[in-house]
């Protein structure tokens, strides 16, 4: 007779919203993922990404709405999977609510930190595309990295911050990295 095997738990979103305040956590796929604080630098250099964005979607009189961390994103709409990526741009307007956005953004970019290095390389990596994100960038600043991952033209992009990065969901959209390196006093 074969031994029983234990059953993995499955955790849902009521875990999350049942941590203790201040603790915050992921979910993907019913397996949860605690988050550390960011760092500094991190918030930073997210808030220079954010503030870039932002204005060009009001210069613009752009659809979408950037969001920030922590922004609560709801995959798959379902029980399951729930995340805060560092920025999120959704356009479509009827997947905002209260409680945040119903199912996946247009465009995601995470700042990679020293304990989410795994997590933003690969678990969200794969959980983005198959999801329905149609882009997704990778900041890494202790590699001097940004990767772009363009899931509907199945595009990828691998950058530095000597770079100035274009958004695929948008025309006229560019990221200047030199520009937020030097205002940050990264090498």
């Amino acid at each position: 007779m074969a031994p029983a095997l234990a059953k993995e738990t499955l955790y849902t979103v009521a875990y999350i919203y049942s941590l203790p305040e201040g603790s915050r956590a992921e979910l993907i796929d019913g397996q949860i993922y605690d988050m550390a604080p960011p760092s500094r630098m991190h918030q930073r250099l997210t808030g220079e990404l954010f503030a870039m964005i932002r204005e060009y979607l009001h210069q613009n009189n752009g659809s979408c709405e950037v969001d920030l961390s922590p922004f609560a994103v709801f995959l798959n709409e379902d029980d399951f999977n729930y995340v805060e990526p560092d920025i999120s741009v959704i356009c479509d307007p009827h997947k905002l609510t209260d409680k945040g956005c119903l199912g996946a953004p247009d465009w995601i970019i995470e700042v990679v930190s020293p304990g989410s290095r795994r997590m933003d390389y690969f678990t969200k990596l794969f959980k983005y595309r198959t999801s329905g994100v149609r882009e997704y960038w990778i900041v890494d600043p202790d590699k001097n990295r940004i990767l772009v991952y363009n899931f509907d033209s199945e595009d990828t992009g691998d950058y530095t911050f000597a770079d100035s990065v274009k958004a695929g969901i948008y025309e006229d959209l560019y990221i200047d990295f030199c520009r937020i390196a030097k205002q940050l006093g990264l090498p």
